[in-house]
C-alpha cells in the first residue's frame, strides 16, 4: 500500500533511519559534551540507595538563615520578580563592589567593572564567547574544572594543557606540593595562545597558588600578551594561614584579568546559579554584550538575597565562621585515612581531597559496568567503593579532569568533597574503614 503525500510532503522512505536527519556540530565532540561523563556515570540513580555522596561538590545543608529570608523577602516583593539589568541588579552590584574592593585593592565601578552572571560558570563561558576567535589556544592547568574545556571548545578554542606535577616521595602530601614546571608551561605557548585559566584555591587539587607561582605567570602573560581568566570562586575558603592572592592585583595584571566568583560557594546556594566577573570595562563589556545573548539576565529575587548575604557577611562573621566549619569536617575525613593509613593530599584550600588510590587493590572478579569500559583505574576504584557492600562511598575519578596524554597522573587519584555535614563526614570516615582488607600500602 503506497501511503500518499500529506499538504505535498512525500512521505518517508519505508525504513529510513530518521534518527540523524540532522547533522549535530563537531564542536560537541571536540568538548566531549556527548560523551557519558563522570556526573552521570555516578549519579545517585546508579549507585545504591544508601550510598554516601562526597562525589558532587553541592552541600547537604542551605544557606544561612538571614540570606534565605532575605530571598523570601524579595519574592514577596514587585520589582525582584521581574527582568533585571543585564548587568545585575543595582543593590547586587553595589555589594559586590563594597565588598570586593579592599581586595582588589582598587575603587570599582558598578556600572562598568562587574557583571552579574547566572553562576560563575556562564559568566566564564560569556568571557570565551566574547574573545575567542577559531583557532584561538587557551592553557589550561591539569586537572582542570570540567566545564573548562567543552566551554572552550564550543567557541572554537582549542585546549592547551599544562599539568601540574603531583608530589613524589612526600609523607604528607598538601596542595602545596602540586607544582608547575615553569619551561613546559613556556614550550606550551604558540603564537596562537589567546588565553590562560588560573583557578585559585583550585578545584580539585585544593592548591592555593602562591604569589611567586601568580607573579612568575603574570610575566609570562604580559610578555605574550595573554587574557588571564581568573577562577577564584572558591576564595572564601583558605586554609592553614594560607592567603589568596587575587591575580589582578598583581603590577600590570587589572588591565588584562577577569575575575570569576561565585555566591554558590559563597554562601552554600550551589543551584541558585548566581555569580558575577569582576575585571577592566574593556573585558566586562564585550562579556556582557555576549551574556545578553546568552541569558538577558540573571534571575532577580535571588540577587537580591545575594546582595544581603554580602551586606551582613563581615558584620555577622560569617566567612570566618563558615571557614572553620570546613576545617572541622576536613579534620574529620582525613583523621579517617589517617586511621586507615592511605595517602592523600591535605588541601590548602576548598573542599576537595586528592584520595591517592594507587595502594588499593580491587579484587579481580568485582563486577563493573559498561560504562566504564576503557576509562582508567580511577573509575573502577570509584565504582569500588560506591558499591561495595563494606564502604559505599561515592567520590569521583580524576582522570576525567585530564586530556588523554597526561590521564594516567589523574588515575592515581580520586576526588573526596567534604561540603558535607560534619555528621555525614563521620560516617563516611567509618564506612571508609571497609577499604582497609584491599590496601596493598
Amino acid at each position: 500500500m503506497t501511503v500518499p503525500a500529506q499538504n505535498g510532503i512525500p512521505p518517508p522512505a519505508k525504513l529510513q533511519d530518521r534518527s540523524k536527519l540532522i547533522p549535530f556540530s563537531p564542536r560537541l565532540e571536540e568538548g566531549r559534551a556527548l560523551a557519558e561523563d563522570v556526573w552521570s556515570i555516578f549519579n545517585a540513580a546508579n549507585l545504591p540507595d544508601d550510598c554516601i555522596n562526597l562525589g558532587q561538590g553541592y552541600m547537604n545543608f542551605g544557606p544561612p538563615k538571614w540570606v534565605t529570608a532575605a530571598a523570601n523577602e524579595a519574592l514577596q516583593a514587585v520589582g525582584p520578580n521581574h527582568y533585571s539589568h543585564p548587568k545585575g541588579r543595582p543593590r547586587l552590584r553595589q555589594a559586590i563592589k563594597d565588598f570586593y574592593e579592599p581586595s582588589f585593592g582598587r575603587e570599582l565601578d558598578i556600572n562598568s567593572e562587574i557583571l552579574v552572571t547566572s553562576g560563575a560558570n556562564e559568566g566564564c563561558y560569556s568571557v570565551f564567547v566574547a574573545f575567542l576567535d577559531h583557532g584561538d589556544e587557551v592553557i589550561m592547568f591539569e586537572p582542570f574544572f570540567d566545564q573548562y574545556l567543552p566551554s572552550v571548545t564550543f567557541n572554537g578554542g582549542k585546549p592547551v594543557y599544562v599539568p601540574l606535577h603531583p608530589p613524589t616521595n612526600v609523607d604528607k602530601p598538601t596542595s602545596k606540593d602540586w607544582t608547575i614546571d615553569f619551561d613546559e608551561l613556556r614550550r606550551a605557548i604558540t603564537p596562537r595562545t589567546k588565553m590562560i585559566i588560573i583557578n585559585t584555591p583550585h578545584n580539585p587539587v585544593g592548591k592555593v597558588f602562591t604569589k611567586q607561582e601568580l607573579e612568575k605567570i603574570a610575566v609570562i602573560a604580559e610578555e605574550h600578551n595573554l587574557l588571564v581568566m581568573a577562577d577564584e570562586v572558591y576564595d572564601c575558603l583558605v586554609f592553614d594561614d594560607n592567603e589568596h592572592v587575587r591575580f589582578a592585583t598583581l603590577p600590570g595584571m587589572w588591565d588584562r584579568t577577569v575575575t570569576a566568583m561565585s555566591a554558590g560557594k559563597a554562601f552554600s546556594a550551589t543551584g541558585w546559579r548566581v555569580g558575577w566577573l569582576v575585571g577592566p570595562p574593556s573585558i566586562i563589556m564585550p562579556t556582557l554584550a555576549a551574556s545578553t545573548r546568552i541569558v538577558f539576565c540573571t534571575n532577580s529575587p535571588l540577587q537580591e538575597a545575594v546582595a544581603a548575604g554580602l551586606e551582613q557577611a563581615k558584620t555577622r562573621g560569617f566567612f570566618e565562621q563558615q571557614t572553620k566549619e570546613y576545617l572541622e569536617r576536613r579534620a574529620t575525613i582525613v583523621s579517617a585515612f589517617d586511621k586507615l593509613g592511605i595517602k592523600y593530599t591535605q588541601p590548602e584550600g576548598a573542599y576537595f581531597i586528592m584520595l591517592d588510590i594507587s595502594g588499593i587493590k580491587i579484587p579481580d572478579n568485582y563486577p563493573f559496568p559498561a560504562s566504564l569500559n576503557g576509562r582508567g583505574r580511577d573509575f573502577k576504584a570509584c565504582w569500588f567503593m560506591a558499591t561495595h557492600e563494606d564502604i559505599k562511598v561515592s567520590t569521583i575519578p580524576v582522570s576525567e579532569f585530564y586530556c588523554d596524554e597526561h590521564c594516567n597522573i589523574g588515575e592515581n587519584y580520586v576526588r573526596v568533597s567534604f561540603c558535607k555535614d560534619n555528621d555525614t563526614m563521620k560516617a563516611a570516615g567509618e564506612r571508609f574503614q571497609g577499604l582497609k582488607k584491599f590496601l596493598t600500602l
